[in-house]
């Protein structure tokens, strides 16, 4: 019991507040505080199981579609299929791993807010109201899988828009593309795990949107530290609850003394 409070209470925020990819560097440490491992094995599982999947198929496609390029281009050409290799390569990194963050996001929504909420709990170093969670246990996971899957639909009709303006953007312009194609990744991946504690606090996605817009250094500097590490391989397993959980931080050190 000692050591438990002891881990609580050293986790409590201070006024110093960090960059983004400060907050989520801190995510690896918060993953390990006692208590909240459990929740941390539900994401973990899904990730594993969805990577898995998405890197073997990336991997064994990615050189196919490259030979049928060199086949495709002219002699005088063939050069263009060594200089675009890398720049398709990160493409397919960065598509492929959001495509399956996003999946497995989804499917871990409800599982994603508890993880949150009890991370929230330890930095506050208090048992805070129930109701003021979205999930306070199992059965009110259960309940609540139809709100935090209209939420993720939500961000989906935000993204699917603007994805596809930016891949074509892509396919006219593959350097210029490539850079702003990753920037946007970075911001969706802000705002998909930053929402996780505003809408435990049932604050409206427009709302939410709009408040990450006012510190957006800090929302790309966090995305960005993500995508980045969503793109190594073994590390991308445990990507998931580590950003939970410092976008949590993030939320407690800059957001909530403004709604609560």
């Amino acid at each position: 019991m000692h050591n438990s409070s002891k881990n609580t209470a050293s986790f409590q925020q201070t006024k110093t507040k960090l960059s983004g990819a400060g907050y989520f560097f801190k995510g690896f440490e918060l993953i390990r505080v006692k208590g909240i491992r459990r929740f941390v094995f539900i994401p973990l599982t899904i990730n594993l199981i969805l990577f898995s999947i998405a890197f073997y198929f990336m991997f064994i496609q990615l050189d196919h579609y490259m030979s049928l390029l060199d086949n495709w281009l002219w002699d005088g050409f063939k050069w263009l299929s060594t200089l675009l290799w890398p720049f398709l390569v990160l493409t397919v990194l960065v598509l492929f791993s959001f495509l399956f963050s996003t999946i497995a996001n989804w499917i871990a929504a409800p599982f994603n807010c508890l993880l949150s909420e009890k991370i929230e709990r330890i930095l506050l170093g208090s048992q805070l109201p129930k109701q003021q969670y979205a999930n306070g246990g199992a059965m009110d996971v259960i309940k609540d899988i139809p709100r935090t899957l209209h939420r993720e639909w939500r961000k989906l009709v935000y993204y699917l828009p603007r994805a596809i303006g930016l891949f074509i953007l892509m396919l006219v312009l593959p350097v210029f593309g490539q850079i702003i194609w990753f920037l946007f990744t970075a911001w969706m991946i802000a705002i998909q795990y930053k929402d996780y504690p505003f809408d435990n606090h049932k604050i409206p996605f427009e709302e939410m949107r709009n408040r990450l817009k006012h510190h957006q250094a800090r929302s790309y500097s966090f995305g960005i530290s993500v995508a980045i590490f969503t793109m190594i391989p073994l590390i991308n397993l445990v990507v998931m609850p580590v950003a939970i959980c410092g976008a949590t931080a993030l939320w407690v050190d800059n957001y909530r003394d403004e709604y609560l």
